[in-house]
């Protein structure tokens, strides 16, 4: 890596970014499983509103470019299929 300074800036940020999105990432992943485990558990009612808590933040990890739009609808599409069973 080169030594000036704007690829030392450069370098920093993309460490900040990197912390945020797994984080981000990490948070996704677990509220996923809390709403498939809500389906399997039976408790619709919850599900269905927690459902659009999780749609909201996959929508807005796809809008930070955190995700894929793609992804993101894939995995609310996927969610859905399971809450209309």
């Amino acid at each position: 890596m080169r030594k000036n300074a704007s690829a030392l800036k450069r370098s920093r940020q993309n460490l900040k970014r990197k912390i945020r999105n797994v984080s981000v990432k990490s948070e996704l992943k677990t509220i996923e499983k809390r709403c498939i485990n809500m389906i399997k558990a039976g408790n619709k009612d919850e599900a269905i509103e927690f459902f659009k808590f999780v749609a909201k933040k996959l929508d807005t990890a796809a809008r930070k470019r955190i995700i894929h739009k793609n992804k993101a609808a894939r995995k609310k599409s996927r969610l859905n299929v399971l809450l209309l069973k």
